[in-house]
């Protein structure tokens, strides 16, 4: 019996000193195991007298449950050190103050279309928009293009397909936002065209426009910036000095040198390319051509419904992604349409 009691103290303690549940496991084995010293004990209760079997078997069974219990217990007390240590290693501080979410910004583009809006409304524009999916009459031939001109190529321009994959000549994705002009005439005269004197035409057309163009300057949908003024006495004059102002406003410099060099579109004439040179900065003293321009075409505004004889006017248009890199210094227009949060972070 005493030897019993000193197999379960040693047990006990044993299992007490162990710190890690295979080695608590490895000491089961010595006691509790098919091999162990209490499995022995009770394997050997049948050699023993029948007179002392009953009691012993007692004794033993005693002191078997004795160390389950203590295993039991060391078990327990293991699991609970492993919880303490697992949740003091994912444990959070909630004094810290939260992260809370980024906040967003516009994109430059986006920016540049809005304060080039609110300059033209500041002198009298409106803003219109159109439909980017044009037909051929109101994208080229209503705007003097030739029937033979490059641009209705399949190489400048996205012709849509029918259903059954036939190329439509005449639905296209637009190749600028001069259709909007032709659009708008339209609805002016339908408005106002009763009237002895018809309210003079100020409008500006931004939008997305579409052209089979892709390299580090150049995107297959990029934006353009139309600008139309018709009325009884409109002039090369006024053009120079809206588009001239304009530019000193968007890029915030008095000294900024605008000049207006003879070019050719088919809907205007006289037609003009419009370069800038900025006095300052690394661009100083680099003429950088920004935008076209010219008296409106005739025809184009006989085909709004505009007495020629009677109005002129003049229009421009201009590349508000260009006016953007060079407003913010980007040098690849790629990374207008990358989503890189490392470049768009910067106009927060």
């Amino acid at each position: 019996m005493n030897n019993l009691d000193q197999l379960v103290a040693q047990a006990t303690a044993e299992f007490a000193a162990v710190g890690e549940p295979a080695r608590l496991e490895e000491a089961k084995a010595r006691y509790l195991g098919k091999d162990g010293s209490l499995t022995a004990l009770l394997k050997g209760l049948g050699k023993l007298p029948a007179e002392e079997r009953k009691s012993a078997g007692a004794a033993i069974n005693i002191a078997k449950q004795t160390v389950e219990s203590a295993l039991a217990t060391r078990r327990e007390e293991l699991r609970q050190v492993q919880l303490q240590a697992q949740l003091a290693a994912e444990s959070l501080d909630i004094t810290l103050p939260g992260r809370g979410e980024r906040r967003g910004a516009l994109h430059p583009v986006t920016r540049s279309l809005e304060r080039i809006e609110q300059l033209f409304r500041s002198i009298g524009f409106e803003v219109a928009d159109g439909p980017e999916i044009e037909g051929d009459w109101h994208n080229f031939t209503a705007l003097n293009t030739p029937e033979k001109h490059p641009a209705r190529s399949m190489h400048d321009t996205f012709y849509l397909l029918d259903e059954q994959g036939k190329v439509q000549e005449d639905v296209l994705l637009r190749t600028h936002t001069s259709p909007v002009q032709i659009r708008y005439m339209q609805a002016h005269v339908a408005k106002y065209g009763h009237l002895e004197t018809m309210p003079e035409i100020r409008v500006i057309a931004p939008g997305r426009v579409y052209r089979v163009d892709s390299d580090a300057t150049h995107s297959p949908m990029f934006h353009q910036v139309e600008g139309l003024w018709v009325g009884e006495n409109v002039s090369f004059a006024d053009l120079k000095g809206v588009v001239a102002d304009f530019l000193r406003r968007f890029f915030e410099s008095d000294d900024l040198k605008v000049r207006f060099r003879p070019s050719f579109f088919p809907f205007t004439e006289p037609s003009a390319e419009i370069d800038v040179a900025f006095m300052s900065g690394a661009l100083e003293g680099r003429w950088l051509e920004i935008a076209g321009c010219g008296m409106v075409h005739p025809n184009v505004l006989r085909f709004g419904g505009i007495d020629p004889e009677k109005h002129t006017g003049f229009a421009f248009g201009m590349g508000p992604d260009r006016l953007t890199m060079l407003r913010y210094g980007i040098n690849d227009l790629r990374l207008f349409f990358e989503g890189d949060l490392r470049f768009l972070s910067q106009f927060q």
